[in-house]
């Protein structure tokens, strides 16, 4: 049983997570946990930039939290500000664990989808993406159900899907470690 660290209590998250793992390595057990670390970032990512790194430092932060798990998992979501003041909504995944017996590091990152004006307003004066969508959709904590991007394809794709095939991206040094050598500073 390999034991995962997720650095998030949210239930889409520890599901993707899950998904993503069973998907790449259904050979494999795996047990996983939600604990909250801090991201090193905004609460609300504004940039492609941002939200990578704070799905790293969740990851490592995680991995600083609960040493003896086996695989270290950052899932943070974020908005890109377009040039017409747009915002493109996006996630990033950082998987931390070792692969032949080297740390390793994969990344991958959602699909990315243009939120509505509306919600883009809200997100530009302050409001969390989350807390904008329950605004504008009427729901309440929707960001721990389908998010966003659930909530404009009528759960076509939810956050749980789109989270786990990017968890799925994250997870492919950890499946071909021969063409992935171990990079230097995994751990910094």
């Amino acid at each position: 049983m390999f034991k995962v660290i997720v650095a998030s209590k949210n239930p889409v998250k520890l599901e993707a997570a899950r998904q993503g793992f069973e998907r790449m390595f259904s050979e494999k057990h795996f047990s996983i946990q939600g604990i909250s670390v801090p991201s090193g970032v905004a609460d609300q990512p504004f940039s492609d930039s941002e939200t990578r790194q704070g799905a790293v430092n969740r990851a490592l932060n995680a991995r600083l939290a609960q040493p003896e798990a086996d695989y270290w998992v950052g899932i943070e979501g974020g908005v890109e500000s377009q040039s017409d003041g747009s915002l493109l909504a996006l996630a990033w995944i950082s998987v931390v664990g070792r692969s032949n017996g080297d740390w390793q590091i994969g990344r991958g990152r959602t699909t990315s989808f243009y939120l509505p004006p509306a919600v883009s307003e809200l997100v530009h004066a302050g409001k969390e993406l989350g807390e904008a969508d329950d605004i504008v959709f009427g729901r309440s904590n929707s960001k721990q159900d389908n998010g966003a991007i659930g909530l404009l394809t009528h759960d076509v794709v939810d956050r749980t899907q789109a989270y786990s095939d990017a968890v799925v991206l994250a997870l492919i040094p950890f499946k071909n470690p021969h063409l992935y050598p171990a990079p230097k500073n995994v751990l910094e």
